[in-house]
This record gives structure tokens, C-alpha cells and sequence, in this order.
């Protein structure tokens, strides 16, 4: 009977999830920073609810980005761990 102690799992570790999570944060956030600068400057008056969207489109596509890479670097990191098993 195998040891299940031993077994491989595709669960990333808690460590390498947290931080994928928070590497998600900081990309959004940046996304945002981006799309409220990119606003304002093309902006002459008070353009809040353009800024605002601008800034929601970027934060979007830069945490839907971010996740993408952090998704791959996951997967690849289960890989790599199975192959460099020694069992």
C-alpha cells in the first residue's frame, strides 16, 4: 500500500498560493494606478467617472494578467517538483 505522506499533489503549497495571490494584488493595482494616470492627463476638467472607469478597465486587465502568469508559474512549479521527485 503507498504511503500517502509520500504522494504527489498538484496543490501548490500555501506559500507559493500566497503569494501568487498577493503578486495579483500588486498587479492590479498597478493596472489601476496606470489607467487613472492614463485618464487624467488626456482629462482639461474634473473627470471623475472617466478616471474611475479607466482605472476599473486597468485594474481588470492588469489582476486578469497577473493571474494568467501566476497560473502558469503554478503549473510548471507542480511539474518541475514531479519530475525532480527522486521516487
Amino acid at each position: 500500500m503507498p504511503d500517502s505522506s509520500t504522494s504527489l499533489s498538484a496543490l501548490p503549497s500555501v506559500t507559493a498560493r500566497v503569494i501568487a495571490f498577493c503578486s495579483i494584488l500588486v498587479g492590479g493595482l498597478a493596472g489601476g494606478l496606470i489607467g487613472y494616470g492614463l485618464i487624467d492627463t488626456q482629462c482639461d476638467s474634473r473627470c471623475v467617472v472617466q478616471s474611475g472607469t479607466g482605472m476599473l478597465i486597468c485594474s481588470v486587465i492588469g489582476a486578469g494578467g497577473t493571474a494568467i502568469i501566476a497560473v502558469l508559474v503554478l503549473r510548471a512549479h507542480g511539474e518541475w517538483r514531479e519530475v525532480s521527485d527522486p521516487s
